[in-house]
């Protein structure tokens, strides 16, 4: 499941993510990213993975395709969470993107939330 976290940025996106992904997050999640791209350029992204699980093929698909087609439209990626699952992700993207990627432990949290700009 993905949920969008509030933020005082309008180019900013903020999500929690948990459990298995489905096509269905990503079909709520994408028109947000691409609405933003296409009205700021670049964007910042904060993921904060709580507990996910995986993601189901429609959803991996859905991820793929999306980080194919906005490979660089992002500045700053905060990918929060497990260290399992978010190290793992952060080290498959970064050579794909001009992005700025860190990985935060949950317990850098607030760390992970100053680094990407967003105030809640």
């Amino acid at each position: 499941m993905i949920t969008s976290l509030e933020t005082t940025r309008e180019d900013l996106v903020a999500t929690r993510l948990t459990g298995t992904l489905d096509r269905a997050d990503y079909d709520q999640l994408v028109p947000v990213l691409e609405s933003k791209i296409n009205q700021y350029g670049k964007i910042d992204l904060y993921w904060e993975m709580d507990g996910v699980t995986g993601w189901q093929p429609g959803a991996a698909w859905q991820d793929i395709k999306f980080d194919v087609k906005h490979v660089n439209s992002f500045r700053k990626v905060a990918i929060v969470g497990d260290k399992k699952w978010a190290e793992w992700i952060t080290r498959m993207i970064k050579p794909f993107t001009t992005a700025e990627i860190n990985f935060f432990d949950t317990e850098q949290k607030a760390e992970a939330m100053a680094w990407v700009g967003l105030k809640v």
